[in-house]
């Protein structure tokens, strides 16, 4: 089990980024959360290693058709088995 925090940023507000997020989340079986914050989308992420991997491209990759990832940054933190969804703040 591995947790992520990412950072997203470029046009990722106003263009569904956070619904596309959750809904990959859930494809890929990943629990946390996604909220927008200032001028970047800011997501946690938890799950199996595979998976969260998958996740993390997806999301990188544009996680809605109408965005655009221009930069990202992730960080590796220790795994919260409080998680239990995935869901947008």
């Amino acid at each position: 089990m591995q947790r992520k925090h990412i950072q997203v940023f470029g046009m990722v507000q106003g263009v569904g980024f956070r619904y596309y997020t959750e809904k990959i989340a859930r494809k890929y079986n990943i629990v946390g959360t996604v909220q927008n914050v200032d001028n970047f989308v800011d997501i946690y992420a938890q799950g199996d290693e595979q998976n969260l991997t998958q996740f993390i491209n997806a999301v990188t990759e544009g996680a809605s058709p109408a965005s655009h990832v221009e930069d990202f940054v992730i960080e590796a933190l220790d795994p919260d088995e409080s998680l239990k969804k995935f869901r947008t703040i």
